[in-house]
């Protein structure tokens, strides 16, 4: 059977309209009670113990993944396993978050008992706002919706998506209230594009020492090309007695040398050099170093210290290898 293309489209659209007024209706909800469950979460001196059956445990698992990287230490239990030895994963200290759609998933109301005995707070994600669980718990987070997005309102999906919305305004909330800042973020994220950007600096992929191309002023145009090809960075610092910057020479340099006809062995570098040079500091981020090259159209950049003394080239090449860029 090939199914109608509209058909299709309009079913696509009508689950977005319905999971998109089951998240608008949230706002009015988030009030004392969520503010309640911040506060128990903010002065939790364990770890957020996130647990919920199904699909309400899929989005806990999440739930507690977000937590975990924004500054709140969380994990996930699966309440099935609570109740066989894995409850012992929780301790004194900790906060429960539980979740689920009626409010009376067995496996949760089981181990309910255990964990009012060991005193920890809970907050629950409920859709049964008079349901077992939000009636014992310290705070409870409305997940209520009007209808699921599946046609026979039975498949979790409107609740599903409300409550990761819950889930995700509780961590971005407690990520301010911490003080949680983008280095905070990095250092949880170190193999990610963002932890990258965020923790690597210049003099963490510049070239340095040896490796740096450089010449005097009255080096000749053909000896600096010799130290461009050592080097292979396709350019070369000039420095003065002293080690500052006075100017690079590049390959689109050369091209315009050559252009000019000017002698290689007689002409001195510092007659055919662009002055200056663009240059950053080796405590700056390599992101910012990124901003840098896209922004003059360049491929390197000179890194000097606050005499603009030379101390190390970054190439894009070195930023692309690290995966900065």
């Amino acid at each position: 059977m090939d199914p109608d293309p509209r058909r299709l489209i309009e079913l696509g659209r009508s689950v977005v309209e319905t999971e998109s007024a089951a998240v608008a209706a949230l706002v009015d909800r988030i009030g004392d009670q969520f503010a309640q469950a911040c506060r128990i979460c903010l002065a939790c001196q364990g770890r957020i113990v996130v647990t919920g059956m199904g699909k309400s445990g899929h989005v806990g698992g999440k739930i507690a993944a977000t937590l975990a990287s924004t500054g709140s230490p969380a994990f996930f239990v699966h309440p099935g396993e609570a109740g066989h030895g894995d409850l012992g994963m929780i301790t004194p200290g900790d906060v429960v978050i539980a979740i689920s759609n009626s409010g009376e998933t067995d496996e949760l109301l089981v181990i309910l008992p255990l964990i009012k005995r060991m005193g920890l707070p809970l907050i629950t994600i409920t859709g049964g706002r008079d349901s077992t669980l939000s009636r014992a718990a310290d705070a409870n987070l409305d997940a209520s919706v009007a209808k699921e997005a599946c046609p026979l309102n039975l498949a979790p999906t409107a609740s599903t998506t409300v409550t990761l919305v819950l889930g995700d305004a509780l961590a971005v909330a407690l990520l301010e209230s911490r003080g949680f800042t983008p280095e905070d973020f990095a250092l949880s994220h170190p193999g990610g594009s963002l932890g990258r950007r965020l923790l690597l600096h210049v003099s963490d992929l510049m070239h340095s020492g040896e490796a740096v191309p450089r010449v005097s002023a009255g080096t000749s145009i053909a000896e600096t090309l010799l130290e461009m090809s050592r080097k292979g960075l396709g350019m070369t610092t000039i420095t003065d007695d002293a080690g500052r910057l006075i100017g690079v020479y590049t390959d689109g340099d050369l091209r315009r040398t050559l252009d000019a006809g000017s002698d290689l062995r007689s002409t001195a570098i510092s007659e055919v050099m662009s002055g200056g040079g663009y240059t950053i500091g080796p405590d700056e981020l390599a992101a910012a170093a990124v901003h840098e090259l896209e922004d003059h159209s360049i491929t390197a950049l000179v890194v000097v210290d606050a005499d603009r003394s030379v101390v190390g080239v970054l190439h894009m090449h070195d930023l692309l290898k690290a995966r900065v860029v």
